[in-house]
C-alpha cells in the first residue's frame, strides 16, 4: 500500500536528516489523514491506494500552479522550493502511463463508448476516471479527452 510506503520514507527521511523530504512527506499525510477526515461522513469509501493517488495528484496540481505564479512574480527561490516538493511526492505516485498510452487508452473508451462531440466529454471522463484514475494525472486525461472528442 502506498501509505506504507509513506510512512517508512518518512522514517528514513527523518533519519537521515533529510528535512526537506521530511517536511513534505509530513504534507502528504496531513493531506491524507484531512481526507480521511471528511470521508467520515461519507458512505462510500474509494480503494486506499486511489484515495492517496488521488490526494497526491490534487497536491502536485497546487503545486505546478504555485511554480507558475511564483515564476511570474519573479521568486525563482519559491518556485524551487515547490519543485523539490513535486519531487518528493511523486515519488509514491504509481507508474503514469506515457503519452502514447494515454491516448490509445481515451481513444479506445470514445471508441467503446460511441463518444462522438463534447457533450460526451463527462460520460467518457468518468468512465477513463474510473479506469485509469492513478495512471493519468485528470487535468492531462481531460486534455485528452477533449483532443479525441474535437476531432
Amino acid at each position: 500500500m502506498i501509505r506504507d510506503d509513506i510512512k517508512a520514507a518518512l522514517v528514513t527521511a527523518m533519519k537521515g536528516g533529510d528535512k526537506a523530504s521530511t517536511g513534505t512527506i509530513r504534507l502528504i499525510q496531513s493531506a491524507l489523514k484531512n481526507r480521511d477526515i471528511e470521508l467520515r461522513t461519507g458512505t462510500a469509501v474509494p480503494d486506499d491506494d486511489l484515495l492517496v493517488t488521488e490526494v497526491m495528484q490534487k497536491m502536485i496540481k497546487q503545486r505546478r500552479e504555485s511554480v507558475e505564479l511564483y515564476r511570474k512574480g519573479g521568486r525563482e527561490e519559491l518556485a524551487a522550493t515547490e519543485e523539490a516538493e513535486i519531487a518528493v511526492i511523486e515519488r509514491f505516485l504509481p507508474a503514469q502511463m506515457s503519452e502514447d498510452e494515454a491516448k490509445a487508452a481515451v481513444a479506445a473508451i470514445v471508441a467503446e463508448t460511441g463518444a462522438s462531440s463534447m457533450k460526451d466529454m463527462g460520460r467518457v471522463m468518468s468512465i477513463v476516471k474510473e479506469r485509469h484514475a492513478s495512471s493519468i494525472e485528470p487535468a492531462r486525461a481531460s486534455q485528452l479527452v477533449k483532443a479525441a472528442l474535437a476531432g
